[in-house]
């Protein structure tokens, strides 16, 4: 069974994916972004980066539609440009992480702003479990989200908002959940949404791909 731990003011991120979407706001977030050890950000997100924080990227990776000109040329010698459009900055900065043998990845901001980029950016947790030897989470102003494919205990605390979003349609199984789930299959991604952890810690018996999300 793997282990997932709650992320917390004193995680060290071994690699920080930043993408364009919400800035991170909420201490947790802003604390691994500011301790993160490599900083890859996803075209323009490096725009938001250098005007927040004074932290600098380590690599910029996409198709570089919204990066600003001043930082295209100041960041030259880091700019990695992939043009191809069928997947988008933040799959590309995480494959040039896992390339570079980064396989620990904390991906921040890519939540907020527009919600159809949020959706697709969610989903693609589920996709990134097919990497081999990735370990990655998406961490927001609200939370973590995390996508398993195999049964799984989370470290939680008593009244943590908990949603499964079950991407495969398979059988559920959890433990230490206000609202049990017993070989139950959710047919639409609401139906898993809004429950509470009883404990330090919950577990799902999953045989397919789930994102979960806990709330800080």
């Amino acid at each position: 069974m793997k282990h997932y731990k709650l992320p917390n003011l004193q995680t060290k991120a071994e690699t920080i994916v930043l993408a364009n979407g919400e800035f991170p706001t909420h201490p947790i977030a802003i604390s691994l972004l500011e301790n993160g050890e490599y900083i890859v950000c996803c075209d323009g997100a490096t725009n938001q980066l250098v005007e927040k924080t004074d932290r600098l990227p380590d690599a910029i990776v996409g198709d570089l539609d919204s990066l600003t000109e001043e930082n295209r040329t100041r960041f030259s010698r880091i700019v990695h440009h992939v043009g191809e459009q069928e997947t988008n900055d933040l799959t590309k900065s995480v494959k040039y992480s896992l390339a570079q043998h980064r396989k620990r990845i904390t991906i921040l901001g890519a939540t907020g702003k527009r919600e159809d980029h949020t959706i697709g950016n969610i989903s693609l947790l589920a996709e990134y479990l097919d990497l081999v030897n990735l370990d990655v989470e998406m961490v927001t102003n609200y939370g973590v989200f995390t996508a398993i494919d195999q049964d799984s205990e989370f470290e939680s605390f008593q009244g943590q908002q908990v949603s499964i979003f079950n991407i495969e349609n398979v059988k559920l199984t959890s433990l230490n959940l206000a609202y049990p789930i017993t070989d139950r299959i959710f047919t639409n991604w609401w139906q898993g949404t809004l429950n509470e952890s009883l404990s330090n810690s919950f577990k799902l018996k999953t045989s397919g791909k789930v994102i979960v999300f806990r709330a800080f």
